[in-house]
């Protein structure tokens, strides 16, 4: 069980880097999809080019961590579980500081995602810390 937990965090340390590539203007991960730009709190104070050079940087920081932590479960070491607690608490806040403001498509803007991390930090907090 503890390898499929451990895939589950690779895995969506995975779709953070594909998000990463989505913001840097790599590939786009659907036709005309344009996140992260139209952020409700950052287009107003900074360019589109800043705009996703920050949210490219914090899903890289998040898909770091989610893979680092999903290997210290793996092998058993003591800071996977808060490792894992922060990368989900920073891609909460991913998708909360870089949505557009609009309730259309809100899969294609991290929703499912945000669900996630809500099970991950649930699960961490309420299982694993007993």
């Amino acid at each position: 069980m503890t390898f499929i937990i451990s895939l589950i965090f690779i895995l969506h340390g995975i779709v953070h880097l594909l998000y990463f590539g989505q913001s840097r203007r790599y590939f786009e991960l659907q036709p005309g999809m344009i996140w992260p730009d139209g952020s409700w709190l950052f287009s107003r104070f900074i360019n589109q080019s800043f705009n996703r050079s920050l949210a490219g940087t914090a899903c890289l920081l998040a898909a770091a961590g989610f893979m680092a932590g999903g290997i210290g479960l793996i092998y058993m070491q003591a800071w996977w579980h808060s490792l894992i607690l922060g990368s989900a608490g920073l891609s909460i806040l991913i998708f909360l500081l870089f949505w557009d403001g609009k309730w259309q498509k809100l899969a294609d803007k991290g929703a499912i995602g945000l669900l996630i991390n809500f099970v991950i930090i649930y699960v961490n907090i309420v299982y694993l810390s007993a």
